[in-house]
C-alpha cells in the first residue's frame, strides 16, 4: 500500500510539474506572440507615419494662367515694391513663414547667391507677414542681403496662398510666376519647406 501511495504521489507530481512546465509555456508563446505583433504594428504605424509624411510634404502645383493681383507692398529695408511696375520682366513672389523659419530665409539667401536668376532677367519678390524688425532681425542673422516685403494679409490671401503651410493665418512655402505681360502663369506650394534654386530655376525658366 505504502509502495502504491508512493507511486500515486509520484505521478501525480509528475502531472503537477507538467501541467505547470505546459502553463509556462503557452504563457511564454503568448508573449512571444505579443511581442511578435506588436512589432509588426510597430512598423506599420511609423510606415504609416512616414508614408503620411512624404505625402503631406509633396508639392503641388498649378498652372492656370489669370491676370496677377497687383500690389504695392513696403519693404524690410524701408523701400517699396508694386507689381505692375515690374511689368516687362518675369517676377517671382515668394511666399513664406518668414520670422521664424530658418529654412525660408536660407531659402531666399540661396536664391539671391544665384546669379542665374538675374541673368535670366527674373525679379524674386520675397512676401512675408512680419513686421521688419520681426524679419530684419533674422536676415541679419543669417545675412540675407534681399529686403522681404510686408504684407497684413491681403495679398498672401489674393494668392491663395494663406494657412498652406504649418500655421492657418500665414503663407505656406511657395511660388508665383508672374510674366512679362502681368500674367500668372504658374504656382507652386512646397511643404517640405525647401526646393534647391537650380530647380526653382528650371521650373521658373520653363514658363517664361
Amino acid at each position: 500500500m505504502t509502495s502504491g501511495s508512493a507511486v500515486k504521489r509520484d505521478q501525480h507530481r509528475e502531472e503537477v510539474v507538467a501541467a505547470a512546465r505546459k502553463t509556462h509555456e503557452d504563457a511564454a508563446r503568448r508573449r512571444r506572440l505579443i511581442r511578435v505583433v506588436a512589432s509588426i504594428l510597430g512598423v506599420l504605424v511609423v510606415a504609416g507615419v512616414i508614408t503620411a509624411g512624404l505625402l503631406s510634404a509633396r508639392p503641388t502645383q498649378q498652372v492656370a494662367v489669370r491676370a496677377a493681383p497687383d500690389f504695392t507692398l513696403p519693404g524690410s529695408d524701408g523701400s517699396s515694391v508694386t507689381l505692375s511696375a515690374l511689368r516687362g520682366k518675369p517676377v517671382l513672389l515668394y511666399f513664406s513663414e518668414g520670422a521664424g523659419c530658418d529654412a525660408c530665409l536660407v531659402q531666399m539667401q540661396k536664391i539671391e547667391q544665384d546669379p542665374a536668376f538675374a541673368a535670366k532677367g527674373i525679379t524674386v519678390v520675397p512676401i512675408v507677414m512680419n513686421t521688419a524688425d520681426q524679419i530684419n532681425a533674422d536676415r541679419q542673422r543669417l545675412e540675407v542681403r534681399s529686403a522681404f516685403y510686408l504684407d497684413k494679409g491681403t495679398v498672401s490671401q489674393e494668392y491663395g496662398v494663406l494657412g498652406k503651410g504649418m500655421h492657418a493665418g500665414l503663407p505656406g512655402h511657395g511660388f508665383v510666376l508672374v510674366d512679362a505681360a502681368g500674367q500668372q502663369v504658374w504656382a507652386a506650394e512646397y511643404p517640405s519647406m525647401w526646393l534647391a534654386p537650380d530647380q526653382l530655376l528650371k521650373e521658373v525658366a520653363s514658363r517664361i
